[in-house]
């Protein structure tokens, strides 16, 4: 289940048949589980879209899902859908999480618009994970002396000050930086500051969840 797809936990056959059928009016892809058990146990790291489940269910509550999902390091996007909702409950399911809270009866266009948001934030979330690992993989390829020129590079000093600070000459820079650039594929030092900067933050910071903030 490579393509986006809406994944939905509900133990009512008669809801997960009605929202399927929605969804799929809809133009988006389904598959229906009855228990939070059966999606676990059937559950593929390279699925995409976003989990919607119910938070009553026999067995393994919605919450205790969420939960088993952090414990997993799964970052499917959670909506959460259920006609027992109350703002205790709400806060919990996003504090673990969830993209939002919807309560039964919801609009059919509003859980359309919901799903649709967290499947775009299902496909943001790994095509900057994407382009981490590429980076990653190109930045692999450099020395240990080309990564100091690549971080200094990207702080915006010139040849002569990384030669300083490195105590090479500012020729040896040019020769660095000639064989960085052709390693990484790059064609321009505003690229080169680019690719230094991001990694840089990479570093420093891990990537803001999306999620809803209920009202105080």
């Amino acid at each position: 289940m490579n393509d986006p797809t809406v994944f939905v936990v509900d133990d009512d056959a008669s809801i997960r048949d009605a929202l399927s059928l929605l969804i799929s009016l809809k133009g988006l892809r389904t598959a229906v589980f009855s228990s939070a058990e059966s999606f676990l146990e059937t559950y593929s790291p390279e699925w995409r879209g976003c989990l919607l489940t119910d938070l009553q269910m026999p067995g393994m509550q919605g919450l205790e899902l969420q939960a088993a999902l952090v414990e997993r390091q799964v970052d499917l996007p959670v909506v959460v859908l259920t006609a027992y909702g109350d703002v205790t409950t709400a806060r919990a399911a996003l504090k673990n999480g969830a993209v939002d809270f919807l309560e039964k009866p919801v609009d059919d266009q509003v859980l359309v618009d919901v799903l649709r948001n967290a499947i775009r934030i299902d496909q943001e979330r790994h095509s900057v994970a994407r382009e981490r690992t590429e980076t990653a993989e190109r930045l692999s390829r450099l020395t240990s002396r080309e990564r100091e020129v690549l971080g200094l590079l990207a702080q915006g000093l010139p040849h002569r000050d990384i030669a300083e600070r490195l105590q090479i000459s500012p020729r040896t820079v040019e020769v660095y930086k000639a064989r960085m650039m052709e390693k990484l594929q790059l064609r321009s030092l505003a690229e080169v500051v680019r690719l230094g900067s991001s990694t840089v933050e990479d570093q420093q910071k891990s990537p803001p969840q999306e999620q809803r903030v209920l009202p105080q």
